[in-house]
């Protein structure tokens, strides 16, 4: 068969280079050695700590070679199959002149209706359902012909956990007790761990803790969210801590930077990474590229967008890259102050915000003190200590704490 393959006519599929040097998983490959591939057909999927990559066939011809099985790890630029462009010599034409096999009709978005639902859903979308414990047959697809799509997965996976959260009454059970139970590690979860392992080696991590008043940004939130809406921005108190961020590293610069062995390189522009958590599959930090270039409501817009896509599973590479600082808002799960929160190498700062309560506060008020209740959330900056002292900390966080209490 080899004899047969002009390798004059190979052509590599390669892992993509834009991987920021973390090492990938082969998931799914959509086509066997031998299938006929069009150009830009997807060949397969890999998974990142970050992203699912789907690669795609740099030119039609037949899969000759999978240089990397499923399982396999991928670094940035890693072959991972070879096609030979055009009609091979001695095999079947790209395009079959014979009826297609009933296995063909899983890749063809044309299969007859009546044909098995089940038999022609994707291997992305069968582990999906398989992971989440669905069936197909209660799963209305979106597809032509009914094909279910991811999407409709996940969507269905949302309603699920909705109605899971309504209030049941549960009749206790005697003699009933929690068993035993080992969880296989997900690709995403065995890279957080490698990442943050590594972060905490290299960098030696220090915490500052200030305490915020949410007086003022709760007012102007309440004044204008619903224009914002109108806008298609979901107006959060992110949005805030966004724009704060951006006049904090305007007061102190180096907190937007990345150590080297020889210098500091500080960042002119302030890409900020938003934890986003994926419950049980771990969490996510898609970056919102030049928010210093960016009003509110264009800081509130761009983030809707990335945390719709983030909970989507839709993010791409380029959303989750080149972030130079970021943002954990642990508080929205109930925690008041994580320290240290591991920073996101190769960064050299990220920003903790704890849970926003009500507590009793003293103010002065015409030279008189006062105790009043206000809006209240311990904020934190862990620093990389080779690259940022005490007084630098303290200066960021004097900052960001003034723009918040101070919103116009």
């Amino acid at each position: 068969m080899m004899d047969q393959i002009d390798k004059t006519r190979l052509i590599d599929v390669q892992m993509p280079v834009e991987q920021e040097g973390t090492k990938a998983t082969i998931q799914t490959w959509h086509k066997q050695i031998g299938d006929a591939v069009a150009a830009d057909e997807l060949l397969v999927e890999i998974e990142t700590d970050k992203v699912v990559v789907e690669v795609a066939a740099p030119a039609a011809g037949v899969l000759r070679e999978i240089v990397l099985a499923t399982g396999a790890e991928a670094g940035p630029g890693d072959v991972l199959a070879r096609i030979e462009a055009g009609t091979a010599a001695g095999a079947a034409p790209v395009v079959a002149a014979a009826a297609p096999k009933q296995t063909e009709w899983r890749q063809d978005f044309s299969a007859p209706p009546e044909f098995d639902r089940e038999l022609r859903l994707s291997p992305s979308v069968r582990r999906l359902l398989r992971e989440n414990d669905l069936d197909p047959a209660g799963i209305s697809g979106t597809g032509k012909h009914g094909r279910i799509s991811r999407e409709d997965v996940i969507l269905a996976c949302e309603a699920r956990s909705r109605i899971s959260k309504e209030p049941k009454a549960v009749e206790p059970k005697s003699g009933t007790s929690l068993r035993d139970v080992k969880v296989p590690h997900t690709t995403m979860r065995r890279r957080i761990a490698e990442h943050m392992s590594h972060s905490l080696q290299v960098a030696p991590h220090v915490t500052a803790v200030f305490e915020c008043d949410f007086t003022a940004i709760s007012a102007h939130r309440k004044a204008n969210k619903d224009s914002f809406a109108k806008s298609g921005a979901n107006l959060t108190f992110t949005a805030y801590f966004v724009a704060a961020v951006v006049e904090a590293m305007r007061a102190v610069p180096t907190v937007n930077s990345r150590w080297h062995d020889d210098a500091i390189e500080i960042f002119g522009d302030v890409n900020v990474g938003i934890g986003t958590d994926l419950g049980d599959k771990g969490l996510i930090v898609p970056v919102l590229h030049k928010s210093n270039e960016l009003s509110l409501l264009g800081i509130a817009t761009r983030l809707t967008e990335l945390v719709d896509k983030a909970r989507r599973g839709k993010l791409a590479p380029a959303d989750v890259q080149n972030g130079t600082f970021s943002i954990s808002n642990h508080g929205v799960s109930g925690s008041l102050v994580a320290a240290p929160i591991i920073i996101n190498q190769p960064q050299s700062a990220i920003l903790g915000v704890g849970k926003l309560e009500k507590r009793v506060v003293v103010r002065e008020i015409d030279g008189q003190d006062a105790i009043q209740i206000r809006p209240m959330a311990y904020v934190s900056l862990s620093i990389d200590h080779r690259v940022l002292d005490g007084n630098q900390t303290n200066a960021w966080l004097s900052k960001f704490v003034e723009v918040l209490e101070g919103w116009a």
